[in-house]
């Protein structure tokens, strides 16, 4: 059995970071504990001062097949590139034709654009952003969160 993970995004503002990566990714926000009918009302039972209520947040996969994704707030700024980033795959990988595939990624590109994020370029054959060599007809595009984390939409 493999170890269940969770993804952890250091960010200025949770609240927004999972509100977008919850629409993007078609996940929801974490219910709050049982007994509490939202986090508001957990938080103010806790004694948390109403201050700190967006110093974390997360999302999860309402089939729960995907890992859960935590945003913890921090101070510090963005490195200039991701060491790691997410792929959003729903092209339907190389069994659909590339022309197929293309419309895909660009019809969810323009929803999550919708949804505050930034394209930053198209992938091509080679990837001199990456300097990796990837299969000739593959697809993809380079976008931003808005916070500036790089994903690709693939």
């Amino acid at each position: 059995m493999g170890t269940s993970i969770k993804v952890v995004f250091d960010c200025a503002d949770p609240d927004r970071m999972a509100k977008f990566w919850a629409a993007a990714l078609h996940y929801k926000e974490q219910d709050p504990p049982v007994g509490y009918p939202s986090w508001p009302e957990f938080l103010r039972a806790r004694g948390v001062p109403e201050s700190e209520w967006n110093t974390a947040s997360a999302i999860v996969d309402p089939q729960t097949i995907g890992p859960r994704i935590y945003f913890q707030q921090m101070d510090t700024p963005k490195p200039d590139k991701n060491r790691l980033h997410l792929d959003l795959n729903i092209s339907g990988g190389r069994k659909v034709p590339l022309e197929e595939r293309v419309k895909r990624v660009d019809a969810e590109v323009e929803r999550i654009l919708g949804l505050g994020a930034t394209k930053q370029r198209v992938g091509e054959e080679i990837d001199m952003y990456d300097l990796v060599r990837v299969d000739p007809g593959e697809y993809w595009v380079v976008m931003q969160d808005p916070e500036g984390n790089e994903f690709c939409v693939q």
